[in-house]
C-alpha cells in the first residue's frame, strides 16, 4: 500500500517528509519521492528502492520550500522508475495518489488527445492533468474545483485517496470514490 505524507512549516520541511515516509517503511514499496513549493515553483526529487536513497539525494540538493508532499509507492502501474515514482506534475499541480484508476487508459487518450504529454506508466499521472485541465480551463480556485471534477466526471472509477499541491501555494486532501 502507498503511503502518502504531507508538511508545512516555517522552515524547509524537506527532512519532515523524509522522516514522515520512514514512519510508513513498514507498509512496502519500490520507490519514494517528495515534492516542495520552492519560490513559486514546484520542485520534485524521487529515487526508486528505499528511502534512504532518497534521503541522500535530498541530502545533495535540499529543497527549500515549506510546504510539501511526499510519497513511497508499491507499484501497481508501471515497473519501479523514476518517472513512475510519485508525485506526479502536470502544468503546476501536484499529486500523490494512493488506489486505483480503473479507467485511467481511457482518461489518459482524451487527455493526449487535448496535448497532455505524459512521463509515467503510472494510473497515477492522469489526476494532476485532470485538476490542472479544468482549473486552467477558468476555475478560480482549486478549493471548488477539485470536487466539482470529481462530480462531473460520474464515469471515472475507482477509488482515489490524494493529496495535491499546487504552484500557487494550495494544498489540499481528498478521498473521493468516483
Amino acid at each position: 500500500m502507498c503511503g502518502l505524507f504531507a508538511a508545512i512549516g516555517r522552515r524547509p520541511v524537506a527532512d519532515a517528509l523524509i522522516q514522515g515516509l520512514k514512519r510508513l517503511e513498514y507498509r512496502g514499496y519500490d520507490s519514494a519521492g517528495i515534492v516542495t513549493l520552492d519560490d513559486g515553483a514546484l520542485r520534485r526529487l524521487c529515487a526508486v528502492g528505499k528511502v534512504s536513497e532518497l534521503e541522500k539525494s535530498v541530502g545533495r540538493a535540499p529543497p527549500q520550500g515549506h510546504i510539501g508532499l511526499a510519497h513511497t509507492r508499491w507499484a501497481t502501474h508501471g515497473a519501479p522508475s523514476m518517472a513512475n515514482s510519485h508525485p506526479h506534475l502536470a502544468d503546476g499541480v501536484a499529486v500523490v495518489h494512493n488506489g486505483i484508476v480503473e479507467n485511467h487508459g481511457e482518461l489518459r487518450s482524451k487527455l493526449q488527445q487535448q496535448g497532455c504529454s505524459f512521463t509515467s506508466e503510472t494510473d497515477s499521472e492522469v489526476i494532476p492533468w485532470l485538476i490542472s485541465r479544468s482549473v486552467g480551463g477558468g476555475a478560480s480556485s482549486i478549493d471548488h474545483e477539485i470536487p466539482s471534477v470529481w462530480q462531473r466526471r460520474s464515469h471515472d472509477v475507482g477509488l482515489w485517496k490524494f493529496l495535491t499541491l499546487t504552484a500557487w501555494a494550495q494544498a489540499k486532501c481528498g478521498l473521493h470514490r468516483v
